[in-house]
């Protein structure tokens, strides 16, 4: 059930943290949900010390966003050579 969940608050991630970053009509679900999960990675290794989280909470979820947009930001720095 764990897997579930993180599979869907991922995609709901990296959705959120594409319409931010104006990348939504390039990804698709699958993509959103891949940005999520590694953003929440990226998020929780810059914010939580390495750690990640078991519950999900709004300061999780925070974190998570936060770590979407700025594994965004270096995906497109590295394709365009800007940050949007």
């Amino acid at each position: 059930m764990g897997l579930i969940i993180w599979l869907i608050i991922g995609g709901v991630v990296g959705w959120l943290a594409s319409i931010i970053m104006r990348t939504d009509a390039q990804q698709g679900i699958l993509l959103n949900i891949v940005v999520g999960i590694v953003g929440a990675f990226l998020g929780g290794l810059i914010f939580s010390g390495g750690t990640i989280n078991q519950v999900l909470t709004l300061s999780s979820f925070l974190v998570s966003l936060v770590g979407a947009i700025i594994l965004l930001a270096i995906v497109n720095l590295v394709r365009r050579g800007s940050v949007r």
